[in-house]
C-alpha cells in the first residue's frame, strides 16, 4: 500500500512539472545607436538540454501577436528562437501602409538592414547565457522582409550555419557581397509569386554560384507569396497562405538546418 501510495504521489508529481512547463516568449531588448528594440526569446522551458538557436525575423509587420505564435510553433522542443524587431522606437504597423512605411527605409539603405540584423544575431548569442542555446549551433529564418533580411546576415559575413528565407526578396544592392558568405543559404520561393519574378531569381543564382555559396532554392508549384502566413487568408491574390506548402516548406528548412549543424 504503501508503494501504490508513494508511485501515485510521484506520478502527480510529474504531472504537476509537466502542467508548469510550457512554451515561453521571453522579453528582450537591446539599444543601439539611440534606438531601443524590443524582441522575444522564445522557447519551451520543459526542455532543459541546450538547442540550436535560431534568429527569426519576421514579415513586414514586425514582431507582433501572431510572430509569436509562429515562433512558438516552429520552436517546439528542437530550437531557441530570438524573435527580431528590426525597427526599434516602439514601432509596430497595424497595416499595409504602416508595414510599408516601417520597411522602406531598411530596403532603401540595406547597409542599416545588415547592420540591425547582424546586431539581432550578437543578441542571440549573447543569449545563452540565459537559455539553453547550443552556440556551436546557430541559423537564421525569415519571412517576406525577413528573408530578405536573413540573406543581409549571410552577406554580412555572420558566422551562422545555416540560414533560411521564406517567401522573400532575393535582390541585393551589392552581389559582391555573397563572397562573405559562410553559411548555407536556402531560398523557399511561391513559383508564382509575383513579387519575385524570374529576373530577380536568375540573379540571385548567378549571385550564389559566382561566389560559389553552398546554397539551394526551391520554386513551390502553384503558391504565391505569404504561403506560411496563416492570417493571408485572401482567397485570390499574391499573398495566400497555403497549408500544404507551408508544411513543405518547414520540412526543407529542418532538413536543411539539420545538415547544417
Amino acid at each position: 500500500m504503501r508503494r501504490s501510495l508513494l508511485a501515485l504521489s510521484l506520478l502527480v508529481l510529474g504531472h504537476v512539472g509537466a502542467a508548469s512547463a510550457a512554451m515561453v516568449a521571453k522579453p528582450v531588448q537591446w539599444t543601439d545607436h539611440g534606438v531601443t528594440y524590443k524582441s522575444f526569446l522564445v522557447y519551451d522551458d520543459a526542455v532543459a538540454t541546450k538547442r540550436p538557436g535560431l534568429l527569426m525575423v519576421p514579415n513586414w509587420f514586425g514582431v507582433n501577436d501572431m510572430a509569436v505564435a509562429k515562433a512558438k510553433e516552429i520552436a517546439g522542443k528542437d530550437y531557441v528562437i530570438l524573435l527580431t524587431d528590426m525597427y526599434g522606437g516602439g514601432t509596430r504597423p497595424t497595416s499595409e501602409a504602416e508595414a510599408l512605411a516601417a520597411v522602406k527605409p531598411l530596403y532603401a539603405d540595406r547597409k542599416v538592414m545588415r547592420l540591425r540584423v547582424s546586431r539581432a544575431f550578437e543578441e542571440l548569442k549573447a543569449q545563452a547565457k540565459h537559455a539553453p542555446i547550443d552556440t556551436a549551433k546557430l541559423a537564421a529564418i525569415g519571412f517576406c522582409f525577413g528573408g530578405s533580411a536573413v540573406l543581409d546576415l549571410a552577406r554580412a559575413g555572420a558566422d551562422v550555419a545555416a540560414v533560411v528565407s521564406f517567401h522573400g526578396l532575393l535582390s541585393t544592392d551589392d552581389p559582391k557581397l555573397a563572397s562573405n558568405i559562410h553559411a548555407k543559404v536556402l531560398a523557399l520561393n511561391g513559383a508564382d509569386d509575383a513579387n519575385v519574378p524570374a529576373e530577380q531569381r536568375a540573379a540571385f543564382e548567378a549571385e550564389m554560384r559566382d561566389a560559389k555559396v553552398d546554397w539551394a532554392s526551391e520554386d513551390f508549384g502553384g503558391a504565391v507569396h505569404c504561403f506560411t502566413e496563416k492570417e493571408a487568408t485572401a482567397a485570390t491574390g499574391n499573398c495566400r497562405y497555403d497549408a500544404k506548402v507551408a508544411g513543405r516548406a518547414y520540412a526543407a528548412m529542418r532538413s536543411w538546418l539539420s545538415e547544417a549543424f
